[in-house]
C-alpha cells in the first residue's frame, strides 16, 4: 500500500502541487474576515465549477446523467451555503463594489474537496480505467463535485443578494 501511494505521489506533476498550494493559500485567506469584490468571489467559484465539469467531461463525458447529478449536487451545496451564509456578509460598499465577508473555512474545504476529487479521478483512471464506464461511479463523482461547487456558488449568491439589497 505504501509503495502504491509513493508511486502515485511521485508520478504527480509538479504543477499540481503548485495548484494545491495556491488553493490552500486562498482558502486560509477566506477563513479571515475580508473585503473583496463580488467579481473575485464569483471567479473562484466559477473556475472551480469549470474545473469540476471539465474533469467529469474528460472522465465520463458530459452526458445527461453526469451533468444532471452535478447540477443536483450543486443545487444542494448552494442551498446549504445559502443557509450557512445568512450572517456571512458584514458590509457592502456600493461605491467601491465590494463586500466584507466573515471568515469561513467552507471555501477551503470546498476547494480542497474539488482538488482531491479531481486528483482521485485521475488516479482511478490510471489504476482502474474500467471504473470510468460505470454509470453509478460517474453519477457519484458528479454529485460529490457538484455539492462542493455548490458550496462556493451559494456564497456568491449571498454576496449578490447583499449587493442587491444595498441598492435599495
Amino acid at each position: 500500500m505504501q509503495h502504491a501511494i509513493s508511486q502515485i505521489v511521485s508520478h504527480t506533476p509538479l504543477y499540481v502541487w503548485a495548484i494545491l498550494a495556491f488553493l490552500v493559500n486562498r482558502g486560509v485567506a477566506a477563513s479571515r474576515e475580508r473585503t473583496t469584490t463580488v467579481r473575485a468571489v464569483a471567479i473562484v467559484a466559477l473556475v472551480m465549477a469549470g474545473l469540476a465539469l471539465q474533469e467529469i467531461g474528460r472522465r465520463f463525458g458530459l452526458t445527461p446523467a453526469s451533468a444532471s447529478t452535478w447540477l443536483a449536487g450543486a443545487a444542494v451545496g448552494a442551498a446549504i451555503a445559502w443557509q450557512l451564509g445568512a450572517q456571512a456578509i458584514v458590509a457592502v460598499d456600493r461605491a467601491a463594489g465590494t463586500v466584507t465577508q466573515r471568515g469561513s473555512w467552507l471555501p477551503l474545504v470546498s476547494m480542497l474537496g474539488v482538488f482531491c476529487g479531481r486528483y482521485a479521478l485521475a488516479v482511478v483512471a490510471a489504476m482502474a480505467p474500467a471504473w470510468q464506464d460505470h454509470a453509478l461511479f460517474a453519477m457519484t463523482a458528479g454529485m460529490a463535485l457538484g455539492l462542493l461547487n455548490g458550496l462556493l456558488l451559494g456564497r456568491v449568491l449571498r454576496c449578490l443578494q447583499a449587493c442587491r439589497l444595498a441598492l435599495r
